[in-house]
């Protein structure tokens, strides 16, 4: 039997997509195992993706009650990332423009009392419309790696049975793959990986190289669109972060060992996920 890249699956992502705001509720025993900072409070970090097709690149600002505050100089563009300082809180307003049009806001509400990062996908709604939709997610402080793996891809026909794919990268003395299930959160050892989107054909349509360490928090999105009218872009693979390889991510990738059935549930109970 052909070795295997150890894939843990720790949760099903757990939020529909909508338009306009939304309001989190987390849910959730393990979010007490995370580490909390007694003194100063807990910190509440912010991560958003723009997997929204468009050629103008999305403004961020966070309302609070000191007022409206931009956090994305220079804006944020089509397929990337971005990771922000500010403490978010429960109340904060998240809004979304293009230039100075407002595509939606998204309203946090109540957050765990420890230490996570708080992740917002911005994509869009169907082919029809050009509104937005949001998927979201928490991570928990785990000591793997964590891949959340999202499906924005809005488009007709057979695009919909593509796979994506994770695999020993090239440069390493095994060959292994394992299909990564859309629309859920992964566990995986630290090391170096490629991503590939397959169509339903098999043929690979997109790639990015994936380097993670442990306690890392990454996403893999499949992006793009085919409207009923207007530009389509085509079903890519959006991945963060996107780092160099490191000596010793490389090193484990050639030889990963995965943990035994009993710590891979042990994983389950540390999740904190958003209903």
């Amino acid at each position: 039997m052909a070795a295997m890249i150890r894939v843990i699956l720790v949760a099903a992502w757990a939020v529909a997509g909508v338009t306009g705001s939304m309001k989190l509720q987390l849910r959730g025993e393990g979010a007490g195992h995370l580490q909390t900072r007694q003194k100063q409070g807990p910190e509440h970090r912010l991560r958003v993706c723009n997997a929204y097709p468009y050629m103008t690149a999305l403004n961020v600002f966070i309302g609070k009650s000191s007022g409206i505050h931009k956090i994305t100089d220079p804006p944020l563009v089509y397929k990337t990332c971005r990771e922000f300082e500010q403490n978010i809180k429960a109340g904060d307003r998240i809004d979304f423009r293009f230039q100075e049009a407002s595509a939606g806001t998204f309203v946090v509400g109540d957050l765990p009392s420890t230490d996570a990062m708080l992740m917002l996908v911005i994509y869009r709604h169907n082919t029809k419309e050009t509104a937005v939709a949001f998927e979201s997610h928490v991570f928990a402080n785990l000591l793997n790696a964590q891949i959340a793996v999202l499906d924005t891809y809005r488009g007709p026909g057979s695009a919909a049975k593509s796979t994506i794919k994770i695999q020993d990268a090239e440069d390493s003395t095994t060959s292994r793959s394992e299909s990564l299930p859309l629309n859920s959160v992964v566990a995986l050892n630290a090391g170096t990986y490629e991503v590939v989107l397959a169509g339903p054909d098999g043929v690979a349509r997109s790639h990015s190289n994936l380097t993670v360490e442990n306690r890392q928090s990454c996403v893999v999105i499949r992006c793009g669109v085919e409207p009923e009218q207007g530009r389509a872009y085509p079903q890519e693979l959006m991945v963060y972060p996107v780092n160099p390889p490191s000596r010793g991510a490389r090193s484990s990738a050639r030889g990963i060992s995965g943990p035994s059935l009993t710590s891979l549930l042990a994983l389950l109970a540390a999740v904190v996920f958003i209903a």
